[in-house]
């Protein structure tokens, strides 16, 4: 049984080892050993956890998932979306990212969420696109990596308010 919950800053430490596990199969696609989410600080993620909606995905005491949430005005910033790499493919991503919809739904008056990933992440962004985000434009970081950004009106189309 998966339990989705509020992740708090002494997550940290397991959250960044689920973080790194999930990420280095996208170093690998891009040929970077360095991106952001392999290099990121246990503290960067306690700040993070203490200052954002930080949720975590728990299977009995091993914390399996995680997603992170940045209100700023009336957009929530969706980032770090991970499961780790033995339980990809279950749900448990759509899972984390439908309780952060809600979670910062309560938090805030929001209007939309925003995120970005690389072009190459195929997985992630048919995952995105199920749960109602769009493209809505690309920046070229690098040779090899182009972000793909994609934005979802806070209520998407069917969706009911609760």
């Amino acid at each position: 049984m998966t339990r989705i919950e509020r992740a708090g800053p002494d997550d940290a430490g397991e959250i960044l080892t689920v973080q790194r596990a999930a990420y280095v199969t996208e170093a690998q696609l891009y040929g970077d050993p360095f991106i952001p989410p392999l290099v990121e600080s246990v503290e960067r993620i306690r700040q993070a956890a203490g200052t954002g909606l930080m949720l975590k995905a728990s299977a009995g005491s091993r914390i399996i998932g995680s997603v992170r949430g940045l209100l700023s005005g009336s957009t929530c910033l969706v980032g770090r979306l991970v499961v780790v790499p033995d339980m990809q493919g279950r749900g448990i991503g759509g899972r984390l990212l439908g309780a952060l919809h809600e979670k910062a739904a309560e938090a805030a008056e929001i209007a939309a969420f925003d995120l970005f990933t690389g072009h190459l992440s195929e997985t992630s962004l048919r995952l995105y696109r199920r749960h109602g985000y769009r493209e809505t434009g690309r920046e070229r970081v690098h040779d090899h990596l182009t972000l793909v950004h994609m934005r979802r009106p806070a209520r998407a189309a069917g969706e009911e308010r609760s």
